[in-house]
């Protein structure tokens, strides 16, 4: 008799590349993710898609409205992407974007420190879950007696936060 075959395992250097939204009004999700986010547009695609990164990368997130334009985010109780979670190099610069969000108007859906992170929650203009977050060091990360992950969901001060914007 012969064991069942081994459950693939991914190599520890794989990354989700990026994340590419359909959208109903382009000129209004790039005002989000580039005027207010900090995106940088790489490419555009006339009125129908666009394509924004950090860093020069050549895209980090696509924008189109090939099946989309006019519509209507997904209705409460449906399937699909809940949010795209966007990761910041450090405090500073996750209290520099919580900034730019309020500044421009867009509310919070919550905010929660988990121990291995701080994490802020809102909306895009089409209603897509967005997480903006930073990392703590994996030597800092909460573990339990027995030396496995601990995870917790505390309140994030967003005073302290905003004290730190770059």
């Amino acid at each position: 008799m012969t064991n069942a075959a081994a459950k693939p395992v991914l190599p520890a250097e794989t990354r989700i590349g990026h994340v590419h939204l359909k959208v109903s009004d382009l000129d209004r999700a790039i005002a989000f993710y580039s005027g207010v986010l900090g995106f940088e547009i790489t490419q555009r695609y006339g009125p129908q898609a666009a394509f924004l990164s950090a860093g020069g990368y050549h895209h980090h997130i696509g924008l189109n409205t090939w099946e989309s334009k006019g519509g209507k985010p997904p209705a409460p109780g449906t399937t699909g992407l809940y949010h795209t979670a966007i990761l910041f190099p450090n405090r500073a610069s996750l209290g520099a974007v919580l900034k730019r969000v309020i500044e421009a108007g867009i509310p919070l859906d919550g905010a929660a420190d988990h121990g291995v992170s701080e994490a802020l929650y809102l909306r895009d203009p089409d209603g897509n879950g967005v997480e903006l977050y930073r990392d703590r060091p994996e030597t800092e990360w909460p573990r339990d007696a027995q030396g496995n992950l601990a995870m917790v969901n505390a309140p994030v001060d967003l005073h302290a936060l905003l004290a730190e914007a770059a």
